[in-house]
């Protein structure tokens, strides 16, 4: 490998950690505010940095931008704000595994958009991969709580929503471009999220604290915007599957800070969950033929 592919793979790791830490990063930053709340702030920090990248493209055609918007109302916007609050209902360590599962997703979601046929070792990875997810999240007994419940099912509808931006994005991006595509729905998003702030936000107001402000720095500029131009350039450096295969890292990287920093359980059987979504995520990600 060259010293340009080398340097790529460093900064794919050093991605892997950056995306990996988003989900403990969110935990950290709704002790404070409400995931409505955190959302924006994450948003409107990242648009107009990406409305810098724009600022000498030309715009879109009527129709790219009219699917750019609801990439960024459907896919961002809902997902995010799902995902967040889940975040919130939920242990940590278990959003995170669960948002394992998008990749698997976007396979499944492609296929079906493209009317492909999946090989059976693409079934077993979806279906491991759920096994895996519903063996992690399991707690046994009372111990799971209506609230951690709800976070989980809120947390697997941003899956949903994540993936179906990156399977239908992905046909946009063919079209536009996937820089163009990233960034104009970053700024629709937040146009979105400041369009409905009036009724999202709490009646009482809430206050910027600097880890608020840490925090929707960390997802807005690195998570959001840095990560998204690291990944786009790394993919033209070194193969997509190597790019990809990089990111199985995610989940250890988030499971690790959750137990680090809130104490979140990681016991046997959330272990062999873990271990059945990356294997389920492993198998989506084969080639067709």
């Amino acid at each position: 490998m060259g010293g340009t592919d080398s340097r790529a793979l460093a900064t794919l790791i050093l991605l892997t950690v950056i995306w990996g830490l988003s989900i403990p990063s969110m935990k950290l930053g709704l002790t404070d505010v409400p995931p409505a709340t955190l959302v924006t702030l994450r948003y409107l920090v990242a648009a107009p940095v990406f409305a810098l990248v724009l600022r000498r493209r030309p715009l879109p055609r009527p129709r790219a931008l009219a699917a750019m918007a609801a990439l960024g109302l459907f896919g961002v916007d809902l997902g995010q704000y799902a995902q967040m609050a889940g975040v919130g209902r939920c242990p940590a360590a278990v959003a995170t595994i669960i948002t394992a599962v998008i990749p698997v997703l976007t396979v499944l979601l492609v296929a079906l958009r493209l009317g492909q046929r999946l090989r059976p070792v693409h079934g077993a990875g979806f279906a491991l991969a759920l096994a895996g997810v519903a063996l992690a999240v399991w707690q046994g007994g009372a111990a799971a709580t209506p609230r951690a419940l709800d976070g989980e099912a809120l947390v697997g509808l941003s899956t949903l929503c994540i993936a179906g931006y990156y399977a239908f994005g992905a046909e946009v991006a063919a079209r536009e471009g996937a820089l163009a595509t990233a960034a104009w729905s970053t700024i629709f998003a937040a146009l979105g999220l400041l369009a409905v702030a009036p009724f999202t936000m709490p009646a009482g107001g809430w206050h910027l604290t600097p880890r608020v402000i840490g925090v929707a720095l960390y997802l807005g500029l690195l998570v959001t915007v840095a990560g998204m131009l690291i990944w786009l350039r790394a993919l033209a450096l070194v193969p997509a599957r190597i790019a990809g295969a990089t990111q199985y890292g995610q989940p250890l990287v988030g499971i690790a800070a959750s137990a680090a920093l809130f104490g979140d359980p990681l016991g046997p059987r959330f272990l062999a969950g873990t271990a059945l979504v990356l294997g389920g995520v492993a198998l989506s990600a084969l080639p067709r033929s």
